[in-house]
């Protein structure tokens, strides 16, 4: 794990800056915000800005921890009971921290399927939810993946901020890089023999139905239909790609169909699998701590933990950062729109 340790001068000139956006917006779907965030994102802290240009380039790791920022308890109110519950602005401060760390590294995206669109979205338990694969589940473990490793316009990487975590949930991680791996099963990973359908957040039983997003309804309703032939009609991609001697991944086991695939493509999954279950460690996320997950060079999960909820259980703010606007142009009602229909 790349850790940058947040000095308390850096955190200071972090808050003021904050402080600044915070009298200007009161929204961080704001598109005047969402337009100026890499501007202010480049009046962070140079030694910070410097360690997260060097995370982003050399790749030394598969996540950046930033540690050392803070989380005003009494200022953010309640664990939320559902993701479309907390009140207006209650963690403003924190999303915008969240966002600005994250344009150093891209583009904040969202997706018109899950969380209404919503650009920062809440981690919470949900009653209900305990034994699904859905990152509101408690009583189950939410399995190690690539976030949206379905989609081809998935992020780059997605980055968390603790809010809360009273009973200190792990998140759990593994690094592609970390993986040594038999070469004729890294081989077979290589190559277009496996099934990944859309999980469950982005399902409509997950939809809230306001009808928030402004979107033309042809764009809407492509969007619905393209997740629905993702669902019924999947193509076959690769789990494995760019240099093969670090490669990238994307898979989501939990979502991909394996019976009918090639026995040496179904057993060089079977060894990916294990090599990654061997190697997955696990990161308490502390209030005030941000992490980053490079979505192309690490799975990432959580351990089950149990909820009460009575307003003070776990509570992460998520985001989607995005390297390359560009290509998911088709799919956006704008060139700098950030909903992915």
């Amino acid at each position: 794990m790349f850790v940058i340790e947040v000095s308390e001068e850096d955190r200071r000139r972090t808050e003021s800056l904050v402080d600044e956006l915070a009298g200007r917006f009161t929204s961080v779907e704001d598109p005047a915000l969402l337009d100026e965030l890499t501007l202010y994102a480049q009046e962070l802290p140079r030694s910070i800005r410097e360690q997260v240009n060097r995370f982003r380039l050399h790749e030394p790791s598969g996540c950046v921890l930033f540690a050392g920022f803070r989380v005003r308890e009494d200022r953010i109110g309640p664990t939320p009971s559902a993701w479309d519950a907390a009140g207006p602005g209650a963690a403003l401060r924190e999303d915008l921290h969240l966002l600005l760390c994250g344009s150093l590294l891209g583009d904040p995206i969202a997706w018109a399927t899950q969380q209404d669109g919503r650009l920062v979205h809440d981690v919470i338990p949900i009653e209900g939810h305990e034994h699904e694969q859905i990152n509101s589940s408690t009583a189950a473990p939410l399995w190690w993946h690539t976030e949206d490793a379905f989609h081809p316009y998935r992020a780059d990487y997605v980055g968390l901020m603790c809010l809360r975590n009273p009973d200190r949930a792990e998140t759990t991680l593994t690094y592609f890089d970390d993986l040594a791996l038999d070469p004729a099963s890294a081989g077979a990973l290589a190559e277009a023999h496996y099934v990944i359908r859309p999980d469950e957040s982005h399902l409509p039983k997950n939809r809230d139905g306001s009808g928030r997003l402004d979107a033309p309804a042809e764009l809407i309703e492509r969007s619905l239909a393209r997740i629905e032939r993702m669902s019924t009609a999947p193509e076959p991609t690769a789990v494995l790609f760019g240099d093969p001697r670090r490669p990238y991944g994307r898979l989501d086991p939990y979502f991909m169909d394996l019976d009918d695939i090639a026995p040496e493509a179904a057993r060089a999954f079977d060894e990916l699998v294990k090599a990654i279950d061997d190697r997955l460690t696990g990161v308490v996320l502390s209030p005030g701590d941000v992490l980053f997950v490079d979505n192309y060079k690490a799975v990432h999960g959580r351990k089950p933990y149990t909820a009460r909820y009575d307003g003070a259980d776990r509570w992460l703010r998520r985001i989607n950062i995005a390297r390359d606007l560009r290509k998911s142009r088709d799919a956006r009602n704008g060139p700098a729109a950030r909903v992915i229909f």
